[in-house]
């Protein structure tokens, strides 16, 4: 057993403050209609986001699955991952239905028109009146899987790059080599088109993230935290290569560059192999390490600068970690906040003003980080501590995520971080 496997790792800031940020990027770009999206990192080279969310995963399922295969074999690891793909699937059924439930009732209603005069048609733009036009292909599509909206697609390729993660682990028992082919040749197979699922029932549009393609990256992730991958060196030669790389991918990306200069949109279509998003071009990949990298010597070993600029900013790293500590429930709660908070603009100011955009943005900013917290306050089992008592001796309800010194100490457990 490797010496690894017998200690808890801590907690590494750097990976909570990063999913944090990506948390909070995905929710400006599911934002309707938000100006707001000009100004991800999307628009200005070929990764975006969505790396961040799927690196990260790769990073946090490495720490809480990865000693379960250590310690207790194969079988229970893989007993361990099946559980978190059926709350994973069961996550994002329920997210599904409450966005598609809600929109419908407001549009059935009558309301946004009566109220507001708005006339889109918010169930449309999300193709969700297949669940309610052709219930009997719909209902089950989505059950299955085979029916995955845009909007709703990162949690279904979770959910099956999770179930890859036995595979890797059985085959780095044999050698990691073999799990680095393993992941890939699944790459490989996603480039030429013979891994796909079916995106819907009705016609042969396949997923939007392809997990064959996208597993790559989360294997990338989980690799550096399992050891497989050494931590790469702080080298001025590798910062400048990696700023470079950023950089000459800008005018690739920011469509004001490619779409008023044609040989840089030639170009740009030529190479669309590498850089799309379905399969995850090899562009993609380069474009997210160099980042990475840059991120990653910013933040200082383990993290040291995060918190070393005074305590306002302290305070700012601390919330953006919480968030990315809760990412399961905030990624949940942000595509249903972000319907929300585009309709509320919509209601009461309409889509022009830049204050409405920003207030969308900013108060949508505010309810993530309240997900975050209770969340938090819920997991740390408040009403499993005593209630202190207090110098005139009445009782006090204990304070969030602090335990009663009377309290026996639990046994010491690794606590399994969210989503990915």
């Amino acid at each position: 057993m490797n010496a690894h496997s017998q200690t808890k790792r801590p907690r590494d800031p750097r990976l909570d403050f990063f999913r944090g940020l990506g948390m909070f990027i995905i929710y400006v770009a599911h934002v309707p209609g938000n100006w707001w999206t000009l100004w991800i990192p999307a628009r200005f080279g070929f990764s975006d986001a969505t790396e961040i969310f799927v690196f990260c995963s790769g990073m946090a399922s490495a720490i809480a699955f990865g000693k379960i295969f250590d310690v207790h074999g194969w079988g229970m690891g893989a007993a361990r991952i099946l559980h978190r793909m059926w709350q994973v699937y069961w996550a994002h059924i329920g997210q599904f239905l409450l966005i598609a439930v809600g929109l419908v009732m407001l549009h059935e209603s009558g309301y946004l028109t009566s109220c507001c005069g708005l006339t889109q048609d918010y169930v449309a733009s999300l193709n969700l009146w297949h669940l309610f036009d052709n219930t009997s292909v719909a209902l089950p599509g989505i059950l299955t899987l085979t029916w995955v909206p845009n909007y709703f697609d990162i949690l279904p390729m979770y959910v099956v790059i999770l179930s890859l993660i036995p595979l890797i682990m059985l085959a780095s028992r044999v050698s990691v080599k073999v799990a680095f082919a393993l992941s890939i040749g699944l790459w490989l197979a996603s480039q030429f088109g013979l891994l796909n699922l079916p995106a819907e029932p009705w016609s042969d549009r396949k997923w939007f993230f392809n997990p064959f393609a996208w597993q790559m990256l989360f294997f990338t992730g989980f690799a550096f935290m399992r050891g497989w991958i050494p931590a790469p060196p702080v080298s001025r030669k590798l910062m400048v290569l990696c700023a470079a790389i950023v950089i000459v991918t800008v005018p690739f990306a920011y469509f004001r560059v490619h779409l008023n200069v044609e040989w840089i949109q030639e170009i740009r279509e030529s190479i669309r192999p590498l850089w799309i998003k379905t399969e995850f071009g090899l562009f993609r990949y380069i474009h997210f390490l160099a980042l990475a990298y840059l991120a990653w010597v910013a933040a200082g070993e383990h993290g040291k600068y995060l918190l070393g600029h005074g305590e306002l900013w302290g305070r700012f790293v601390r919330v953006v970690q919480k968030v990315g500590q809760q990412s399961l429930a905030v990624f949940m709660a942000s595509l249903v906040i972000a319907q929300a908070a585009g309709l509320l603009r919509d209601m009461v100011w309409g889509r022009g003003d830049w204050i409405p955009q920003i207030l969308s943005n900013l108060l949508g900013f505010v309810a993530l980080i309240a997900v975050a917290y209770t969340v938090s306050w819920y997991k740390s089992e408040p009403w499993r501590k005593p209630p202190k008592v207090s110098s005139d001796g009445s009782r006090e309800p204990p304070q969030p995520g602090v335990r009663d010194a009377s309290e026996p100490k639990a046994k010491t457990q690794a606590k399994e971080p969210e989503l990915t």
